[in-house]
């Protein structure tokens, strides 16, 4: 009998390290999809610096996360011999395999804010200062119960904040951490012209589709495999994040007035949302919250388009930043019994939550680019800008001909 005791419990370990490991994968599939929506959303001359950005941040954030990150978060090294680090099949080894995905995925939303006019190694640099101090420290707070609040939340308002899947942690967390970097940068030279504002378009609209679809379907990883172990599974995650994307699929077609890019960005609008309360929220109010978030995206966007305060290129603060902070909230209201939620959340929790993200966020991000800026300087001079951020960093362009 114990063997077999054994033997199950063997099945069971092996079984939830194969799960993750699924999910690890999925979410660092992801990261082409950053890539190629960035790609297809800005001009010619500076696609092959979205690219080395994204993979690039990946490499630097993993190495911030592993020596220093994940030590913050969740006070766990990797100093141990392998053979301590192997045990329960390596569990633990998947786990900060999927949550470096979780990490990395900050930097790789900053970039599509500052994308065309920013220098390659001082925001390399910050990405991996924000990975290895700034980020890690909310996710402790919010994921490990580090510093109290979460205790103190749920003493106070009757529930402590909930986010399953990291609509404030991650995306909020990077969506406002883009706006401060989007502020220092300042405008694209050419945004203004007889005092007017100038959009880019977008250069390559089937890059743009196809990093929205490879985001989506890498978001089932995100969201379902949040659970972390098997038996934590839920189907209502699925459906709950199928329906927030459709939402905001058809808020941004009907709102966007047809505007492929607009159509395009309205399921991430949805799923960024959905992520914090996708385990306790009926589908009929996931529907509703990526509604909401894709009709968000489209006015908020619109009118970044029409002020020279702000020059974010893929619209990552209202998208990542604002609907991550819609999803936070959300969670409060749609997570509520009283709406066909599980309950177990205090909207209180869920403001205080949000907003302490949206703190930690800005003030991280104005030490670090601050620090950063007045050591090197983030823009990229006016001709560098002029000739594309492809010839003048990486001497290549995306295509070349003899």
């Amino acid at each position: 009998m114990l063997d077999i005791n054994n033997a199950i419990a063997t099945l069971v370990q092996s079984s939830n390290t194969y799960f993750l490991l699924m999910g690890a994968i999925m979410v660092f599939a992801m990261h082409a999809g950053f890539a190629f929506l960035e790609v297809g959303t800005v001009r010619h001359k500076n696609q092959v610096n979205a690219l080395v950005k994204i993979i690039t941040d990946f490499a630097v954030s993993c190495l911030a996360y592993f020596f220093i990150g994940y030590w913050i978060a969740y006070d766990v090294t990797f100093l141990s011999p392998a053979s301590e680090l192997s045990t329960n099949n390596g569990y633990d080894l998947v786990k900060f395999f999927f949550l470096v995905t979780f990490a990395a995925a900050i930097p790789a939303i900053i970039s599509g804010g500052i994308a065309e006019r920013a220098k390659f190694y001082p925001f390399l640099i910050a990405s991996a200062l924000i990975v290895a101090l700034v980020y890690p420290f909310f996710e402790g707070i919010v994921w490990n119960g580090n510093y109290g609040l979460q205790t103190w939340l749920e003493q106070t308002t009757g529930a402590s904040f909930h986010d399953f899947a990291g609509s404030v942690v991650v995306h909020a967390m990077g969506g406002w951490l883009a706006l401060v970097a989007v502020f220092f940068l300042g405008l694209r030279h050419g945004r203004v012209k007889d005092q007017k504002l100038v959009a880019f378009a977008p250069s390559n609209i089937p890059f743009l589709a196809l990093g929205t679809w490879v985001l989506c379907i890498g978001w089932f990883g995100f969201n379902v495999m949040s659970a972390q172990t098997l038996d934590g599974i839920s189907g209502l995650v699925a459906v709950n994040s199928l329906m927030a994307m459709v939402g905001g699929i058809i808020a941004a077609l009907f709102f966007g007035k047809n505007d492929p890019g607009f159509i395009h960005n309205g399921p991430l609008a949805g799923l960024v949302a959905v992520c914090a309360g996708s385990d306790i929220m009926h589908p009929i109010g996931a529907l509703v919250v990526g509604i909401v978030a894709g009709w968000l995206f489209v006015k908020l966007f619109t009118i970044m388009q029409q002020t020279q305060k702000i020059d974010d290129v893929l619209g990552v603060w209202p998208l990542h930043g604002v609907c991550g902070a819609w999803g936070g909230l959300a969670a409060g209201i749609f997570g509520l019994e009283a709406l066909g939620g599980l309950g177990g959340v205090s909207f209180m929790a869920q403001l205080l939550g949000t907003l302490a993200g949206i703190l930690v966020a800005l003030l991280g991000g104005a030490i670090i680019y601050g620090i950063v800026n007045m050591l090197s300087g983030l823009r990229l001079s006016q001709e560098d800008e002029f000739h594309g951020a492809d010839l003048s960093i990486h001497k290549i362009g995306s295509t070349n001909h003899d």
